[in-house]
């Protein structure tokens, strides 16, 4: 084992040092932190949702053609990134005995990687998500299990619990070890974005609690590090759905070596904090300003969001009706006009986007923002309601964006009541600009069109369904 360690962090140290580094790697911008960019400077915005692993399917061609099938949907619409689970079944490459690794998973995720370079795909892999040893199977049909019974003593294995696997070095290593054997392959490879370190860490099985998965993570973090210089770390939490868990949020994303900080959110009829019943914009939205709020000085992404059964027992049934994406455009759009690093990431790859055919609102999403630069432009969000419609801004040193969402519109009126929306005329008084403005640029997100608008006598009139973006350069520009 300390062997491996050792040759592991030779190993990358030679690539650090003895070899020219690719631009396309991602990393924090050293200019603006609260977003990314490519190794040369670039900005880079990940767009794109989860796709984590195939729900239905297990031949591996079938659902390397999948993969495909995505990568190239997103791709051709303007994406550019998704997360993956190494932890689930058809990636895991520790899956038959403690301590050995799959190379036929390995070429798997090889032909992965492959595919996400010839499409553009910066990957997020995700390293664990189990919460218990044994007797945590899925949660419903076509998730995946929770639980590693290869590593616990009832299996052979050399753990009696959880507490074994945080807290002692031999669990500690276990971990390591995987870490290590991923890196040897891995760790100079591009198309990759970042790993995370476990799926909602505080939602396992640990005598010890959120005081000691801090710890472990604390801990863990510049160890992942070592093993991957090029590439981004992270932690994860679970849904940001009850007040108390701002301190944690807190915790985990002030770590030093934690370099983005994440945010889970979902429209979940169960969950005890009212926002998460809220309009899809503004729940999205309050999560990425909260934690804004918590650490100004890193990349802020939400990084899963979507809607599910109470508690998050299943998919949300609002799917099955909201074949335009009402929800979808929502928590694309609100997370990044409120001071994220990114668009929302969503779930329910498989059960919404892909049944729907919603691949079309990343596209919508990426023409909305052609030709912008959030390094250089240092937005600084802003927000105010006028005449029933929520005004999400983004006040740059050249330009103003505006992501404009109709309050009267939700998902609770379209997919519930069944009411559909009205175009609307809006006269706005133009009080988030510094200076005299004569034309803006709008953008339908819903139609692809743009046109511009004049403005008479200090007041913009704006006509839309549902949202709309503005554009329009700032004073002295």
């Amino acid at each position: 084992m300390i062997q491996k360690i050792l040759y592991m962090m030779i190993l990358c140290s030679f690539f650090s040092c003895g070899k020219e580094r690719d631009q396309s790697f991602i990393r924090v911008s050293k200019v603006n932190p609260c977003y990314f960019e490519y190794s040369d400077g670039t900005p880079f915005i990940p767009v794109g949702p989860n796709i984590c692993w195939e729900r239905f399917e297990t031949d591996e061609t079938k659902v390397l053609q999948l993969y495909e099938q995505r990568f190239h949907n997103l791709s051709k619409n303007g994406g550019n990134y998704t997360r993956i689970w190494l932890s689930a079944p058809f990636f895991e490459v520790e899956h038959q005995k403690v301590g050995e690794f799959d190379e036929n998973i390995v070429k798997r995720i090889d032909k992965l990687l492959d595919l996400a370079t010839k499409y553009g795909i910066k990957v997020k892999f995700c390293l664990e998500n189990f919460r218990k040893l044994t007797g945590y199977s899925a949660p419903f049909s076509s998730s995946v299990a929770f639980d590693k019974p290869i590593y616990s003593c009832d299996k052979q294995g050399p753990l009696s619990d959880m507490d074994d696997f945080f807290k002692t070095q031999q669990g500690k290593d276990l971990y390591i070890d995987r870490v290590a054997f991923l890196s040897y392959r891995y760790a100079d490879n591009p198309a990759i974005l970042g790993w995370e370190l476990w799926n909602e860490i505080n939602s396992v099985s640990f005598s010890e609690g959120i005081t000691g998965e801090l710890k472990w993570t604390r801990e863990m973090l510049p160890v992942v590090k070592s093993y991957f210089p090029y590439h981004l770390v992270m932690q994860s939490l679970g849904s940001f759905d009850n007040e108390k868990y701002q301190e944690w949020y807190k915790d985990f994303s002030s770590l030093p070596d934690n370099e983005i900080a994440q945010v889970h959110r979902y429209l979940d009829p169960g969950a005890s904090w009212d926002i998460c019943q809220a309009p899809m914009d503004s729940l999205a939205s309050q999560a990425v300003v909260t934690l804004r709020g918590l650490v100004a000085d890193k990349p802020v992404i939400l990084s899963e969001v979507g809607a599910v059964e109470a508690h998050h027992s299943g998919p949300s049934k609002l799917y099955e009706s909201d074949t335009l994406g009402i929800l979808l455009h929502d928590l694309i759009f609100a997370p990044f006009f409120s001071g994220a690093a990114a668009p929302g990431q969503s779930w329910h790859w498989q059960y919404y986007i892909e049944k729907n055919n919603l691949w079309w609102h990343f596209g919508r999403f990426s023409h909305a923002i052609e030709n912008i630069n959030p390094i250089a432009e240092r937005y600084q969000p802003m927000f105010f309601m006028h005449d029933h419609v929520r005004f999400y801004c983004l006040k740059g040193n050249t330009h103003t964006l505006v992501w404009c969402r109709d309050a009267l519109s939700n998902w609770q009126t379209e997919l519930v009541d069944k009411i559909l929306p009205d175009s609307r005329t809006v006269k706005l008084p133009l009080q988030f600009s510094d200076g005299k403005v004569s034309d803006i640029e709008q953008y339908d997100p819903w139609s692809d069109t743009r046109k511009v608008i004049h403005v008479m006598d200090d007041t913009l009139e704006v006509t839309f369904k549902r949202s709309v973006v503005l554009r329009f350069n700032n004073e002295n520009h």
